[in-house]
């Protein structure tokens, strides 16, 4: 069995355009721009960068670092739908391409390889064909080696790094010891490298060098997955087997449909049906191939590659994403007819590990069965028609929590706040506790009286002009009973058009009724309620 597991993986090459979501939205490298998911940000342009805005940052902080941001929202729609032209041209040099996600794809190397004249001609084949397509807005990067992981890290080299960031191929039999001097972060499971590090782990080699039972003895079936990884092998040991035909799912859409909401609300029935037969059985899917035909004829069909197990929820997500590629995509590549048939076939399962769930709390059925709720909603009424609630970090109790897209977000898993930089930042100026009850979308207009009628301001430094005596809400008059404040808030100091200055209070009437009131540009608003 050793033996088995040890066979080195399969010669592959990726494609990456580095991020992704900016190139697919049709912004230059020149400009500073950063695409945000769930107020964080997952993607930034060079000239971003090159201000200090990096992956995983705030918003407010990445906006503090480049005040000429330009910040945009993640469509992943879009990115699929960008995609497909990448991988239309990467089909020129071979046709067995699969898809990791927008921005990533790979195919194994060796028959394009030896067909094109080797793997630097070969890569810098495909490069220029990627480069044809994206024009100035990005470029791609190749590399290869043994296996995707490696293939992946070495495509992302940069200039001084261990392997030759021209040509970035890893010699066949060199993965491992290419792997070697790489941290552990680049393993992409943080909880992982983190306790790793503190261990004195802090190299892939580090790690390799242990003992896979050891490594399953102290971190499960993932650590000795990313030990696997590290050691230059696949991820999973080859235990892959054929599918039966039986797996296949395919369903006649009649009348044929135009739309991707159309389509995509079929494929999320497909894809209950083939996770549900697949789990049955015992198996889990890693690659996927999407099919469709037109009312024309036309033969559509792509793969997709997951590196742990597509869920039903997943690959309904990835036939959206490639639905909208091929439906709404360059007039060039769309299809000429409507979708008549829609098939899903696993092309590659292998045994489902398996999940242990919370004793306590943490996943069960009734999560399971709202995110799927959910992704019904999603799939009638399109991408991000569904929002969830999030606790941030600010100052003004609207700011404090917002909507956000479900969409990037796996809503049967507990998320946790407590503990979150955004939340434990100091925030001067912010209204202390309890949170107000109710927060009004749009403040409401108000007025804040002396006790001779005459509007309360606020000075310069920050006392108010007069004794607040009455509140004047929409047009009827309350005698206060008690009041705080004010507390004045400057936002924005250095960009004059978006600054914000403002002075807040608690203001407590008679009739009991607590509220916070603001005077903002010389005009009183409510913006929150204590009930």
């Amino acid at each position: 069995m050793a033996s088995v597991h040890g066979i080195p993986p399969t010669r592959t090459t990726v494609v990456w355009v580095p991020d992704w979501p900016v190139v697919a939205a049709g912004r230059r490298p020149d400009r500073p721009v950063a695409v945000l998911r769930a107020n964080r940000v997952i993607a930034a342009s060079p000239a971003a960068r090159a201000e200090g805005v990096v992956p995983d940052q705030r918003r407010r902080e990445a906006q503090a670092r480049c005040p000429e941001l330009e910040v945009l929202d993640h469509d992943p729609s879009l990115d699929a739908r960008a995609f497909e032209p990448v991988v239309a041209a990467v089909e020129t040099v071979t046709p067995l391409i699969e898809i990791v996600e927008p921005g990533l794809c790979a195919f194994a190397t060796r028959g394009p390889s030896r067909y094109h004249g080797g793997d630097l001609a070969m890569m810098t084949l495909v490069e220029q064909r990627v480069a044809a397509v994206l024009g100035p807005l990005g470029t791609a990067r190749t590399g290869t080696a043994d296996g995707p992981f490696a293939a992946r890290l070495a495509a992302r080299l940069e200039p001084g790094d261990p392997v030759d960031p021209v040509t970035r191929i890893v010699p066949p039999g060199g993965s491992a010891a290419f792997l070697a001097p790489l941290p552990v972060t680049a393993l992409d499971r943080p909880e992982l490298a983190s306790v790793l590090v503190r261990l004195g782990l802090v190299t892939l080699g580090d790690f390799a060098a242990l003992d896979p039972r050891d490594v399953v003895a102290r971190f499960g079936a993932d650590g000795l997955a990313a030990h696997r990884l590290a050691s230059g092998l696949d991820e999973h040991p080859p235990d892959t087997r054929p599918v039966p035909p039986s797996f296949e799912m395919a369903t006649e859409l009649d009348p044929p449909a135009e739309r991707v909401h159309q389509v995509a609300f079929v494929a999320k029935a497909l894809a209950d049906q083939l996770h549900a037969r697949l789990d049955a059985m015992g198996l889990a899917c890693t690659r996927l191939v999407i099919g469709a035909e037109t009312e024309h004829g036309e033969h559509l069909e792509r793969r997709w590659r997951h590196d742990g197990a597509l869920t039903a929820a997943a690959i309904a997500e990835r036939v959206r994403w490639q639905l909208d590629g091929w439906l709404n995509g360059s007039a060039a590549a769309r299809p000429t007819g409507a979708i008549s048939r829609l098939v899903l076939a696993p092309d590659e399962v292998r045994m489902a590990s398996g999940r242990q769930l919370g004793f306590w709390g943490g996943r069960s059925a009734e999560s399971d069965r709202a995110a799927r709720g959910l992704t019904r909603v999603q799939g009638i009424l399109g991408p991000g028609s569904v929002q969830v609630p999030e606790l941030r970090g600010g100052r003004d109790p609207a700011d404090q929590v917002a909507p956000v897209p479900a969409d990037g977000i796996d809503l049967a898993e507990p998320r946790r706040v407590d503990g979150h930089p955004s939340l434990e930042a100091p925030w001067p100026g912010a209204l202390p506790p309890p949170a107000p009850a109710v927060v009004h979308p749009a403040p409401l207009p108000a007025d804040v009286l002396d006790g001779s009628g005459t509007s309360v301001g606020v000075e310069g430094r920050g006392t108010p002009t007069a004794t607040p005596h009455t509140l004047v809400v929409d047009g009827a008059r309350v005698p206060i009973s008690a009041w705080a404040g004010p507390w004045p808030v400057d936002e924005r100091w250095w960009d004059a058009a978006t600054r914000r200055r403002l002075a807040r209070f608690q203001i407590v009437d008679t009739t009991g009724v607590a509220r916070v009131v603001v005077l903002e540009g010389g005009r009183w608003w409510i913006t929150a309620e204590y009930r």
